[in-house]
C-alpha cells in the first residue's frame, strides 16, 4: 500500500506545480510538474524504488524537461513570422514615415502630427509646419530629421 501512495504523491506534486504555473505563469513550474508526473509513472513500473533513487531520478527528469523546453520548445515559441517584427511596436512602425510638425522643434524638442494624435519629437531645430522624417525612436519620443522635399 505504501508504493501506491508514493506514486500518487508524485502526481499530487505534479498537479500542484502545474496549478502553480497557471496562477504564476512563467513556464518553469510546468516542466518540473511534468517531471513529477513522469516520476509517478516510473513508480508504477518500479514500485520498490527507494527515496534517494526517486530524488535522483526526479532531478534528472526535471533537468531534462527544463533543458528540452529551453532548447526545443522555447525557440519555436519565440519565432516571429516574417513581416511581423514590428507588429506591436507602433513607434518602430513609424520609422521612415514623414510627418508635419504641429509644434516647432526648439532646443531639440517639438511635436509632430501623427494620424489623429501628436508625438513628441527630437531633432534639429525646425519651424512649425516643416516636414520631418522619422529616423528612430527613444521610448515614446520620435527622433526625426528634416525631410528632403523633392
Amino acid at each position: 500500500m505504501e508504493q501506491v501512495a508514493t506514486h500518487y504523491l508524485w502526481w499530487i506534486v505534479a498537479l500542484l506545480l502545474i496549478g502553480g504555473e497557471v496562477i504564476l505563469p512563467g513556464y518553469f513550474m510546468l516542466w518540473i510538474g511534468i517531471a513529477a508526473a513522469a516520476m509517478g509513472i516510473v513508480l508504477l513500473v518500479v514500485p520498490d524504488m527507494g527515496p534517494l533513487a526517486q530524488a535522483i531520478v526526479f532531478a534528472a527528469f526535471a533537468f531534462v524537461s527544463c533543458f528540452a523546453y529551453w532548447k526545443l520548445v522555447r525557440p519555436r515559441l519565440d519565432r516571429v513570422p516574417p513581416g511581423n517584427e514590428r507588429l506591436n511596436r507602433r513607434g518602430e512602425q513609424l520609422i521612415g514615415q514623414r510627418y508635419v510638425l504641429c509644434e516647432a522643434i526648439l532646443n531639440g524638442r517639438g511635436k509632430a502630427k501623427v494620424g489623429d494624435g501628436t508625438w513628441l519629437v527630437t531633432g534639429p531645430d525646425l519651424p512649425l509646419g516643416a516636414t520631418v522624417e522619422v529616423v528612430g525612436i527613444d521610448g515614446t519620443t520620435l527622433r526625426v530629421k528634416a525631410a528632403d522635399v523633392g
